[in-house]
């Protein structure tokens, strides 16, 4: 018996290997590199990592390679911002963990704890083509959200790739409202921050706090305030975008990305001269809220027009349907985006704002995350037919195509007590 399943244990330990050593060749391939489409591409990729790709690219001797028939592969699809895998029914508290209202931390709150790998979230996610995601802490009762991550869609116990990619501030409406009722108060407290992170832990020698940060929430914060982590802002009107920018021009160091901006047009060539990146949602296009009075259908073209990298999301009320970032992008053409900015905008561009050379790409040297299409990828009707996560097949099922498969052609004999006439 020891010795069956030792052997067992063996074989297991092999097939995992297999698995993460498998070289995938794509040929035929009608090739999004994330920057430019190349026709009749082959795509090669050994050991997790893109070994070869283009036109010229050729399959390596005894790998059996995929004839994708001139449909489109693709990098995996980089949602920009989400909350996949940290809230099931937005509804019920016990599956949400996307803000803690009642915690005294801010910057220091860790979202990469709360990530669950196996929420059903995550393969409805990857079945429409999206193998990264980063994910975003809601606001709580600080203008600081927290430490958010990127993760991959594979649904492995390792598949956070960066726990503390970036930390999320609110600059807007909701920051104001949550440090004293003003935009004045929201700015003392952000200048006060960045003064204690900065200075962390000198000032902290003989006390636990500072101006306006713990000990904990200062040393979280020290490298945004120092430009060695992304801080996202999420800001909608003109001219708190532009209080970003005096920010980011008195403060060179750091690395600022503006979360929806849905004034952002209005300011689209400052936004672009000094280098500050957005993540919008195109069918956030409504004057819902006093700040954002100036919403377009035409964000998104009139900041890539103006220069400004913008890569494109999907905000719901949480921010867990990231598989729509597809149908965004989608959106985003109709209203005067091209399809090459639109592709742009869901692999290579959110991957260079979160300062990942080697995802959102297929490219030599390119994580082997690739997606093969049975249409264009930005119509609503295209479905992928393979998809891989670090050059590992991933399974296409998830809950809702078990349950379709289930009652799709159910026997009336068959059907649960609930659904008998």
């Amino acid at each position: 018996m020891i010795r069956t399943f030792l052997s067992a244990c063996v074989a297991t330990a092999c097939i995992a290997v297999m698995a993460e050593a498998q070289t995938v060749a794509v040929t035929n391939a009608k090739l999004w590199t994330g920057e430019e489409l190349v026709e009749g591409a082959t795509v090669v990729i050994r050991d997790g990592k893109v070994t070869a790709a283009g036109d010229e690219a050729s399959v390596p001797s005894g790998v059996e390679a995929i004839d994708a028939e001139g449909a489109w592969v693709t990098p995996g699809i980089f949602s920009a911002f989400s909350r996949v895998g940290i809230v099931e029914v937005g509804a019920e508290d016990t599956t949400n963990d996307t803000a803690a209202p009642m915690s005294t931390f801010g910057p220091a709150l860790q979202l990469s704890d709360a990530f669950n790998p196996l929420a059903t979230t995550v393969p409805v996610t990857r079945t429409e083509g999206v193998t990264r995601i980063a994910v975003a802490p809601g606001f709580g009762s600080s203008m600081f959200a927290g430490q958010g991550f990127i993760a991959d869609t594979s649904g492995e116990p390792d598949s956070i790739t960066e726990e503390k990619a970036f930390t999320f501030i609110n600059l807007g409406e909701g920051g104001a409202g949550l440090t004293g009722g003003s935009r004045a108060a929201a700015w003392a407290t952000l200048r006060a921050a960045l003064a204690d992170a900065r200075t962390f832990p000198a000032r902290y020698i003989a006390s636990d706090e500072g101006d306006a940060l713990g000990r904990l929430d200062a040393q979280a914060l020290a490298p945004a305030a120092r430009g060695d982590q992304l801080i996202l802002v999420a800001v909608d009107r003109a001219s708190d975008i532009r209080k970003v920018i005096d920010l980011k021009n008195d403060n060179q160091a750091l690395n600022i990305a503006l979360v929806s901006a849905r004034e952002g047009w209005m300011i689209a060539e400052d936004l672009a001269e000094a280098g500050i990146p957005v993540i919008l949602d195109p069918y956030a296009n409504l004057p819902s809220r006093f700040e954002a009075l100036g919403s377009t259908q035409k964000n998104a073209e009139r900041l890539i027009e103006a220069g400004v990298n913008v890569a494109i999301a999907y905000f719901d009320d949480d921010s867990h349907q990231a598989r729509l970032v597809l149908q965004a992008a989608g959106n985003a053409v109709a209203n005067g985006v091209s399809h090459e900015d639109a592709m742009r905008a869901i692999t290579s561009a959110p991957a260079t704002i979160y300062g990942l050379d080697d995802i959102g790409t297929l490219e030599t040297g390119s994580v082997g995350d690739l997606v093969i299409w049975d249409g264009d990828p930005l119509e609503v009707m295209s479905a992928p037919t393979h998809v891989y996560v670090n050059g590992v097949e991933q399974s296409l099922e998830s809950r809702q195509t078990k349950l379709r498969d289930r009652y799709l052609s159910l026997d009336e004999s068959e059907r649960p007590m609930g659904f008998k006439r």
